[in-house]
């Protein structure tokens, strides 16, 4: 076990080496940190040694005239990090079955395979995770390099491999669609499934199923969102209401015929019919609920993003923080996207409330606490669908209280600005 533990940490590095690359390469202003990017001008040509993860950076600190005294510091720390992540994330998912035993207490044994392919999933989204937030504390931009290959590299995920998914045990009478068995034991069986969009009951319910034009409409529906999204919009309000919602409708349709959002629309709407027509109940399962995950995970953020820009005055949230909701959505389903985003503003407030006393500036980048939130939600995911299960068995009752919570956040919002211009004389 140690051994394969060592030989995860230095995969680790590597995975971190990566993250550096695109850190570097990425962003609004690419820097030549990367010693897989372009050597800066004037300094000496790269070597082998200097590519190796953690030791390369020792010898790069020749370069501390370009780049600044300590500058290596963070990206060697990026790639120990990551190494002891993975180390650790194989320990606590594969070893220590940390996901669902503590969903059946006496649970020793699981099929490895989904295991496997859950870790797998796990370490892709943390590299692009990773990437994204110390991209948006650096310049408080997430850019779509990142989040776009990742969401599409989790929905193909889901699809081919739908048992990635964030895991749930279930206790049923006869196995679902998608799902092995996990145990039984005096006439009770259980199931580890892949959390659907509708666990944890069953899948499919009718309007999911592979073949039902209705799951069809809905998947079309997730994905042109998605597409949607990408498109820069500019409100311009000036003339009214009407006017601004045309000009809006307009640069959309040219947008949405332009490279490379017209390849994204086009072939993924091609590849979902695709899917539709010929995957196995399973892979369709896999597809839809990552894509209702890209929705309604992303939806959340949108809608908080028009509330507080409408409390607030200005614009309250980032749109990059939309498309990476969207991204991690598809990994981890529309349920924990929906605990996540309630569990982020706790570090975010403490970070924001500090730095509005210290430094009287309430800026600050909220991309880094969706994906801190992600993590804790993927580590004690155990303990956190125990709690929340009962809620999401509720049904449609779930929507109807996320509405009620988003209203009551504008008011709060609304109170927090009044209070910050009484307290600060910040005009509105």
């Amino acid at each position: 076990m140690g051994l394969r533990l060592a030989a995860l940490f230095v995969v680790g590095t590597f995975l971190g080496s990566l993250v550096n690359w695109a850190v570097y390469t990425f962003a609004w202003n690419p820097r030549p940190i990367s010693p897989w990017g372009p050597t800066p001008d004037g300094a000496s040509p790269r070597g082998w040694f200097e590519r190796v993860p953690v030791l390369g950076w020792l010898k790069l600190n020749r370069e501390a005239a370009f780049h600044g005294r300590w500058y290596w510091v963070r990206p060697l720390l990026l790639e120990l990090g990551t190494g002891a992540a993975v180390a650790g994330l194989y320990w606590w998912e594969i070893v220590e079955l940390g996901l669902i035993r503590g969903q059946l207490p006496g649970l020793v044994a699981a099929p490895p395979v989904p295991l496997y392919l859950e870790f797998a999933s796990h370490v892709l989204l943390l590299c692009l995770m990773l990437a994204a937030s110390l991209i948006d504390i650096d310049e408080k931009i997430i850019p779509d390099e990142i989040t776009v290959p990742g969401t599409i590299l989790g929905l193909a995920l889901a699809t081919m491999l739908p048992m990635s998914l964030l895991p749930y045990l279930a206790q049923r009478a006869a196995p679902a669609v998608v799902g092995v068995e996990i145990a039984s034991a005096n006439g009770v069986t259980w199931y580890l499934e892949p959390l659907t969009a509708i666990a944890p009951r069953p899948w499919p319910p009718a309007w999911g199923a592979a073949g039902d034009w209705r799951s069809l409409m809905i998947a079309l529906g997730c994905y042109w969102l998605w597409c949607f999204a990408l498109t820069p919009r500019i409100w311009r309000g000036r003339r009214g209401s009407a006017y601004a919602l045309r000009l809006i409708a307009a640069r959309v349709r040219r947008e949405l015929w332009r490279r490379p959002l017209r390849g994204l629309l086009v072939m993924g709407t091609a590849a979902i019919v695709f899917a539709w027509s010929l995957a196995a109940d399973a892979n369709w399962a896999g597809l839809l609920s990552a894509l209702i995950g890209l929705a309604a995970s992303g939806g959340i953020v949108w809608a908080v993003r028009l509330i507080g820009t409408a409390a607030l005055r200005r614009e309250a949230m980032g749109f990059g923080d939309v498309t990476l909701m969207m991204m991690i959505g598809t990994f981890l389903g529309w349920q924990a996207g929906l605990v996540l985003f309630f569990l982020a503003p706790f570090a975010g407030l403490v970070i924001g409330l500090l730095q509005l006393v210290f430094r009287r500036d309430d800026v600050i980048p909220y991309g880094p606490f969706l994906c801190l939130a992600a993590a804790g939600c993927v580590v004690f995911w155990a303990p956190i669908w125990m709690w929340a299960q009962p809620i999401f068995n509720l049904g449609w009752l779930v929507p109807a209280m996320l509405v009620v919570c988003l209203v009551l956040l504008g008011m709060l919002l609304a109170i927090w600005q009044a209070l910050k211009n009484a307290l600060f004389g910040r005009a509105a």
